[in-house]
């Protein structure tokens, strides 16, 4: 650091202060006096010497090397004056007898920059690094097991991965002082040891706190949970894990593909026991698509449940971007969406600084993707989350900051160049995902304009004017949805999946969960609107009631015809959490169609499709799950009918009757008054084929600009178009 230069006594000071004498020579000291060295990481590049981090002529103890700090050995020769006056037991007296290490260029093998077999690490020594290893040739997977390798080692640039530490975001209301925080010395690896643990600097204005696992409650049976996790799936960890990146991670890609083979390839005592159960748990549900396993007897689940929950618990007070992997892949289960785990994940992820731009941060570039696409993962979660138990939601834009995902957020190399397939189907996952973030994006807002407890209120308040004030907050939402949809590429559309790039019909494909819950997003808009018609219906123009419940009727029609038209491709593949509720949720709509119906044979038109999708969400199924995936839509459709059992008979009314009439000139002024004058040209054109031939009794042809005016966009009408 340099002393800041001279300014006008009317300007602020910054407070970066250069460093003591006494801080420079500990980093000489700590770095073997090589001031290039400094240079050169201060510019961001790491060093490969390895050795310049010991001090002295034998090698410190673990957590000198941890807090960066000389290590002076004390009287008793068995601990460290340091560790002594921290309280901590030292590993010296543990390790055996210090010796001089060999320089990279006498190490054998190493000298020539190639890999020798790992084995099981011992935390207890320093794994030895080749200089060349910091060349910008050296390939990704091996930077990438360098940044994540257990024990401490001057190459270890994680931020949430670090074996051996975790780290705490240091926000702007807290008890340090972000003005302060330029005061501390920090040395070419952008640390600053304290008391309380050291420092991270990872751009101008963010911070963290590094502090030591083994501190942390149930550090000590991470190793053993790791071995009874890989005992209750032997022999099978393998081909389970082949299973899960298969089915799974296309359509969810949360972890980062090639690390987690090396890992496990190398010692899976690397792994968080929380991920790697969840890994397993997960890809267990397919376990009859594989042709090897379905021979076998299946794992113990219910201990494999005991052990992610006693260890999910553990990783909580050590919290890094594996904790929030296990616990957002654990949510996929159909046992796992319950609302309160989800609100301790925007929690861990707070922590982790997963709500800030990382895009500057001085971290490597692959932990960067990593950081995104955890974040929007977790967004999604906390939306859909909100939307399926019908609570507020925990992240809020003003503070998120999360920049949107692109294709380098994502590894490069997660496919076989030969495998054709592999990679179409990596390619139509990544896809898939970035779409489910942006249509995740406007279900939050919707939630936020019609269904916080401020907005609904908003509407009570305007007392007659309620409708026409939720149909004009409607329109621009009911644009951003038709544009999204005839945005999305044909690689991700229904009809298109399997017909192109001779793509197999045995390759499952997750593009599912993606319409169904655009159909959910739509449907949470129409019930807002029917809700709203239905609270105060005298005071509504018939004619606006009519064109609102005919736009409820086309995605009512359209929602069961895409169920009707899901393959064994897609319903046996990964479906997102909220599914089964998406699911559900199109019984709800209609049970609610069928309640506000204005007559007796419209009522007994929805009654009948109702019986019709029932039928349909009884023949489809999951393997390995029986049929959970629609049970629980068909369980709540049920609760729905029978509730509409006890509603007082409705009118009969004529065709002819129900027929509204409106002179051109009354129906202009109406649209006028209800939603305000729109020019035409804003609106896109609306597909009539959503209720082409599917009329309700008692219904009439409207025409194309008052449909649209009054209801939500027609979205899909045919899943083909």
């Amino acid at each position: 650091m340099s002393t800041p230069s001279s300014v006008p006594r009317t300007a602020p000071i910054a407070i970066a202060p250069k460093p003591s004498q006494s801080a420079f020579a500990l980093h000489r000291n700590n770095f073997g006096g090589n001031e290039a060295f400094i240079m050169s990481s201060m510019n961001g590049n790491d060093s490969a010497d390895s050795d310049s981090a010991l001090s002295g002529s034998g090698s410190p103890c673990e957590g000198c090397l941890l807090r960066r700090s000389k290590c002076v050995v004390g009287d008793d020769e068995e601990n460290c004056l340091s560790c002594q006056a921290n309280g901590i037991e030292c590993s010296l007296g543990q390790s055996p007898q210090p010796r001089k290490r060999k320089l990279a260029r006498d190490s054998g093998d190493e000298s020539s920059g190639k890999r020798g077999s790992p084995g099981r690490f011992d935390n207890r020594r320093i794994r030895q690094h080749p200089s060349s290893l910091s060349s910008t040739a050296a390939s990704n997977s091996l930077i990438e097991e360098m940044a994540n390798f257990g024990g401490p080692t001057l190459l270890k640039r994680t931020l949430g991965l670090q074996e051996d530490r975790f780290s705490q975001y240091i926000g702007p209301t807290t008890d340090f002082e972000p003005s302060l925080i330029n005061l501390s010395p920090f040395d070419p690896q952008d640390e600053s040891l304290l008391a309380r643990g050291t420092l991270r600097k990872v751009s101008d204005n963010d911070t963290f706190l590094m502090l030591p696992d083994c501190t942390t409650p149930g550090h000590e049976h991470q190793g053993n949970d790791v071995e009874e996790i890989e005992r209750l799936v032997a022999p099978h960890g393998r081909k389970l894990i082949d299973l899960y990146f298969e089915v799974i991670h296309p359509g969810f890609p949360i972890i980062q593909k090639n690390v987690f083979y090396e890992k496990y390839d190398r010692d899976c005592h690397e792994f968080s026991p929380p991920l790697l159960a969840a890994v397993y748990i997960l890809a267990i549900n397919w376990w009859d698509y594989s042709d090897e396993l379905s021979q076998s007897p299946r794992p113990n689940v219910r201990e494999l449940e005991r052990l992610i929950r006693s260890s999910l618990a553990d990783s909580m007070w050590r919290p890094k971007l594996s904790t929030v992997q296990a616990g957002l892949l654990l949510s996929q289960r159909p046992e796992g969406d319950q609302w309160a785990p989800t609100a301790q994940l925007v929690a861990i992820a707070q922590e982790l600084g997963l709500h800030l731009d990382c895009t500057h941060w001085k971290i490597p570039p692959w932990e960067k993707g990593l950081r995104k696409r955890l974040a929007w993962a977790l967004y999604m979660q906390d939306k859909w989350g909100a939307l399926v138990h019908g609570r507020p939601s925990h992240i809020f834009s003003s503070n998120w900051v999360v920049q949107p995902l692109g294709s380098n957020d994502f590894p490069e190399a997660e496919w076989d160049e030969n495998d054709v397939e592999g990679k179409m189907d990596i390619e139509r996952g990544r896809t898939l995902f970035v779409q489910m973030i942006y249509l995740s994006q406007v279900l939050a807002e919707i939630l936020d304009t019609f269904y916080t407890l401020q907005a609904m209120q908003n509407v009570t308040n305007a007392g007659p004017q309620g409708t026409h004030l939720v149909l004009s907050l409607a329109k621009p939402i009911q644009l951003k949805l038709k544009e999204w949809y005839s945005g999305l590429p044909t690689a991700i559309r229904m009809d298109s999946s399997f017909q192109t790039n001779n793509v197999p019909l045995t390759r499952l494909s997750s593009i599912g969960y993606l319409h169904l819950a655009y159909f959910a997003t739509e449907i949470t808009l129409h019930r807002r609107i029917i809700r709203s018609l239905a609270s105060d219906s005298q005071a509504i123009d018939p004619y606006v009631q009519h064109i609102c419940r005919s736009a409820a009727k086309a995605r009512l029609i359209s929602a069961m015809d895409f169920v009707n038209r899901l393959t064994p491709q897609h319903l046996r593949s990964f479906w997102y959490f909220a599914s089964k509720t998406n699911f559900a949720l199109i019984g709800t709509f209609g049970s609610l169609l069928w309640a506000t119906s204005p007559g007796r044979e419209e009522a007994e038109w929805y009654r009948r499709r109702l019986g019709e999708y029932r039928w349909t969400l009884s023949v489809s199924s999951k393997p390995g799950e029986g049929n959970r995936l629609t049970e629980f839509a068909m369980r709540m459709l049920d609760i729905s009918t029978g509730l509409l059992k006890k509603l007082p008979e409705k009118p009969e009314l004529s065709r002819s009757g129900s027929a509204i009439e409106f002179d051109p000139g009354r129906r202009r002024s109406l649209l006028a008054m209800s939603i305000g004058s729109i020019p035409r040209d804003t609106y896109s054109e609306f597909t009539s084929a959503d209720i082409s031939g599917n009329q309700s009794p008692g219904s009439i042809d409207s025409s194309e600009d008052e449909y649209e005016t009054f209801a939500p966009t027609a979205g899909i009408a045919s899943m083909g178009d």
